[in-house]
């Protein structure tokens, strides 16, 4: 196997991460934002007030991502299984 060859799956593999993981990192940022703001503009500083809203919202959005990100990491791992014997033809 070639160097070129182990950048391109390292590259597909951090571009699949990036994008598997992005939409439950953006629901987290927004309902983080969310509560901040409402934090500041009420003074309430009560620490599970950002922590469990974060919870829930990540876990819907697991609920409403989850099929997509389970199919995008299937279709990684059987493009990378399917041309293992190429990988293997080129070291």
């Amino acid at each position: 196997m070639t160097q070129d060859a182990v950048l391109d799956i390292a590259r597909d593999a951090i571009y699949t991460i990036i994008i598997t993981s992005a939409p439950l990192l953006l629901v987290s940022l927004i309902i983080g934002l969310i509560v901040s703001i409402f934090q500041t503009v009420t003074s309430i500083q009560e620490q599970t007030l950002t922590f469990v809203p974060k919870i829930i919202g990540v876990f819907v959005a697991l609920i409403i991502f989850g099929s997509w990100m389970m199919n995008d990491l299937t279709g990684f791992m059987t493009n990378l299984w399917s041309n293992f014997s190429y990988y293997l033809s080129l070291g």
